[in-house]
């Protein structure tokens, strides 16, 4: 079976059944074999009392990220997707009955859990955006068993000057989980490694600054969302620069190394 995040409906009277779901599909025809919708009704994305909009938009609350399959130490297949605002673990086998779910963010446009999180061998992590907030940011590690709160961390403040759109601690660009540390991009323009045993965090890098690239073309960093850094043969790859929604511009892709 293929498991995808289904988004939002945008126009309509009613939401749609798949919509704001975690979907099956049979890889060799490609039929739904079950949809798991977790909020409805949910129009978002068109202006309310239009004629295809109802009486008001929804909260935008979707799955903006793919899901992650995993094991439990008892042998039972789990999906932890993600939402806004809230995380969950389904049971791909009884046609995706929720297991656990968790609250990390307040959720809606530009908020919750935006691009994507990510688990290991025990726990799952979101990390939360919460944009327009007066607090976004931070990170979650949960228990994969039971959906129980490892540990919490903040966002430190934002090093690119006053709190605005496109310079706040928002965690929204999708996390990567090595042994020992997940990587987390924020949309300020740092990027992080924090420690999975307890949240420290242990390494920190502000993309706001000038670089000097090896095509010589002239690059700066910005606010950093979208994909997730990348790890393979002892490097760290990720990019910074992302303009929508009024983030900060960039252009810029590094490479991190050990000394």
């Amino acid at each position: 079976m293929l498991y995808v995040g289904v988004g939002n409906t945008y126009a309509g009277l009613s939401t749609a059944p798949a919509a704001n779901a975690v979907a099956a599909l049979d890889l060799k025809t490609g039929k739904m074999l079950w949809a798991k919708q977790v909020a409805a009704p949910d129009i978002f994305g068109c202006r309310a009392g239009e004629p295809n909009c109802g009486e008001r938009p929804g909260p935008d609350f979707d799955f903006g990220s793919s899901p992650s399959l995993t094991t439990l130490p008892n042998g039972r297949d789990v999906i932890v997707g993600n939402k806004s605002g809230i995380g969950y673990a389904m049971d791909p086998d009884k046609q995706g009955e929720i297991l656990w779910e968790y609250r990390a963010g307040k959720g809606g446009a530009l908020g919750g859990i935006e691009w994507g999180a990510a688990i290991d061998d025990s726990q799952a992590y979101f990390p939360v955006a919460d944009g327009n907030s007066p607090a976004p940011g931070g990170l979650h590690a949960v228990k994969l068993t039971t959906g129980e709160r490892v540990w919490f961390t903040p966002p430190p403040p934002p090093a690119c000057g006053k709190p605005a759109r496109g310079c706040n601690g928002a965690q929204s660009a999708a996390i990567t989980v090595i042994p020992g540390a997940v990587f987390s991009p924020s949309n300020y323009g740092a990027i992080r490694a924090f420690s999975t045993r307890d949240g420290t965090i242990v390494w920190e890098f502000d993309t706001n600054r000038e670089f000097q690239t090896v095509n010589g073309v002239k690059a700066h960093g910005g606010s950093m969302n979208g994909p997730a850094p990348v790890v393979v043969g002892g490097m760290v790859y990720v990019n910074s620069g992302y303009g929508a929604f009024g983030s900060r511009t960039g252009n810029v892709l590094l490479a991190f190394g050990l000394p």
